[in-house]
């Protein structure tokens, strides 16, 4: 992977230090009532994930000009949505996967039930952050709007929709064209989200601007998903830090199954270069997205 210049490399370690510090205010105190339930959700987010969702949130608010301070409860509440798919889709009734960022999955720390309920929680949680937690006299119509898009993206429109498709998908041959429309909802819906949220923190947000990083959302959540598979198929159980090789042996439809491996790669580079021209007019202040797009198709893990 291309080295990541300093100035990125800053940038980075700030926005997952600002959501870190976060998701340790906001999430529910390990000791509060009922508390193997707040273990639980403390056990699923916190110390473990690239937080790719977060980092996309910061990068395209730098890119306007948005307050740090609204960033990181956006890329709070962000997290906690990602933390209940992964734990809800770790569970046997789904993906039926034992290992989450290195570690037992949530289900098998803390039994099937309390899982489920940390998943619950973390969902309702994302929304109270975004209606409730200080964003530096963020409006409350731009507030609608967040938990509008954030409700949309992971909702039987996008994310949860995209599992179920996944789910029908078992076992069946798809073309690209059906794949894709999985990964739109799956993946993509919650990244797409996520840049838009990170823009939404402005205090002025052009009407041109938030189409660019709209389509950049779209292309870069389709792209992920790509390497996704191909990691699946090239990576190792600890590189990935969960179950590799889990959606042939669950003769799930992938990118490496349907376009084989040399071109699965060749879409996530084109996947790349169509986001990366999505935002040309935009300066220098979107770099951290241009470099995000890069590592998302080089990623190992």
């Amino acid at each position: 992977m291309t080295p990541i210049p300093a100035e990125l490399e800053r940038f980075s370690v700030r926005c997952r230090q600002g959501v870190e510090t976060a998701l340790e205010r906001l999430l529910p105190s390990a000791n509060t009532h009922p508390a193997t339930l707040h273990q639980a959700m403390r056990y699923a987010v916190l110390g473990g994930g690239k937080r790719i969702r977060p980092l996309l949130a910061c990068a395209a608010g730098q890119a306007v000009g948005a307050p740090q301070q609204r960033l990181d409860v956006v890329a709070a509440a962000l997290e906690c949505i990602h933390a209940y798919s992964l734990i809800h889709d770790d569970l046997p009734a789904m993906d039926d996967d034992e290992l989450r960022r290195g570690k037992p999955a949530c289900h098998k720390a803390f039994g099937e039930a309390q899982a489920i309920l940390a998943g619950d929680a973390l969902q309702t949680l994302a929304f109270r952050i975004l209606a409730d937690a200080d964003m530096g006299g963020l409006d409350g119509d731009r507030r609608l709007r967040m938990i509008s898009l954030l409700a949309r993206a992971a909702g039987s429109r996008g994310m949860v929709g995209g599992q179920a498709i996944d789910l029908a998908a078992v076992g069946r041959e798809l073309d690209i064209a059906e794949l894709e429309d999985m990964h739109i909802h799956k993946t993509g819906a919650l990244i797409r989200a996520s840049v838009l949220l990170g823009a939404l923190c402005a205090e002025q947000l052009p009407a041109a601007v938030e189409d660019a990083l709209d389509h950049y959302g779209k292309y870069l959540g389709l792209a992920f998903q790509v390497q996704d598979d191909i990691l699946d198929v090239t990576g190792s159980t600890e590189q990935l830090g969960k179950q590799a090789g889990a959606d042939e042996a669950l003769d799930k439809p992938t990118y490496p199954a349907l376009l084989g491996l040399a071109g699965a790669r060749e879409r996530a580079r084109e996947l790349h270069q169509a986001a990366i021209d999505s935002i040309a007019a935009l300066d220098q202040h979107a770099d951290p997205l241009r470099w995000l797009s890069g590592y998302v198709v080089q990623r190992s893990a």
